[in-house]
């Protein structure tokens, strides 16, 4: 029977063991009430829309962060 002379080296093994494990693209949509880019089945972090409904109130949350800064100002 067929004996290995040397022992294969770690950076030999890991390779071997990591050839076929590769990293997958993350797709990226495109919202389509402000078209600017969304990973899928997340809702949009610039205008909080998913399928086409309101989810985060954004836009409110930004109105009274101004008023907040007026206040302090």
């Amino acid at each position: 029977m067929a004996v290995p002379k040397k022992r294969p080296s770690h950076a030999r093994t890991y390779r071997r063991k990591r050839a076929n494990e590769k990293r997958s693209l993350v797709t990226i949509g495109v919202c389509p009430t402000c078209e600017s880019p969304v990973l899928p089945h997340h809702a949009c972090p610039s205008c909080g829309y998913y399928k086409g409904q309101e989810v985060i109130p954004v836009l409110a949350e930004k109105e009274k962060e101004k008023k907040k800064k007026e206040k302090r100002a």
